[in-house]
């Protein structure tokens, strides 16, 4: 049975430009410049994405539902998955080269990303749900009611205690808010297929 979060049982990782409430929405507005970003190819790190993190109990899944209604430049929204500033997860539904895209980033010092593409998720809600199986975590999204998809399987140390919970951020405009329906736990996936 899913447990919906309360907003408010979260900690900013960095405060966002405003966070409302709204009919039990969270509406969130980034600050033009925020990302999460180490190293990899670009030379730059960027730790001033706006997350809003609880404590994750191992033995349940994580839910974020938000609405993708956004095309700036990397522009980004989904869920953000926490150890320390070296080592984290992002993970979600991103715009860059011109088209949606959803995927991950996966940082253990150094950051990598996947990214599929989604342009038939505009203006959709979607979910992303992340479960850790052993020393993994499994990352699964879907637009509405459609099937779950897999996006990642990642590593990540079973020692880590991890926080997770919904993250945005806009690397090259001010003005992008999300729209956050739900943030929820639940029971986690048994297996990866």
């Amino acid at each position: 049975m899913p447990v919906e979060v309360p907003w408010k049982s979260g900690v900013w990782t960095t405060l966002p430009v405003a966070a409302a409430e709204r009919d039990g929405h969270l509406v969130v507005t980034a600050a033009e410049g925020s990302d999460a970003w180490r190293h990899t190819s670009y030379g730059f790190v960027h730790d001033n994405e706006h997350a809003l993190l609880t404590d994750w109990d191992r033995e349940q899944a994580v839910e974020v539902t938000f609405t993708v209604d956004y095309d700036g430049d990397f522009d980004q929204a989904g869920m953000l998955i926490r150890a320390d500033e070296e080592h984290w997860i992002k993970t979600g539904v991103e715009f860059s080269d011109g088209a949606l895209g959803v995927g991950a980033v996966v940082t253990d010092i150094k950051s990598d990303w996947s990214n599929a593409p989604v342009p038939e998720w505009a203006g959709t809600e979607v979910t992303i749900r992340v479960s850790r199986i052993a020393d993994g975590v499994v990352i699964r999204a879907k637009s509405g009611d459609e099937p779950w998809r897999l996006v990642r399987l990642a590593p990540v140390n079973p020692e880590l205690e991890l926080q997770a919970g919904p993250y945005c951020a806009a690397p090259t405009r001010s003005g992008l808010t999300v729209d956050f329906a739900s943030w929820r736990l639940t029971e986690p996936d048994a297996e990866i297929h």
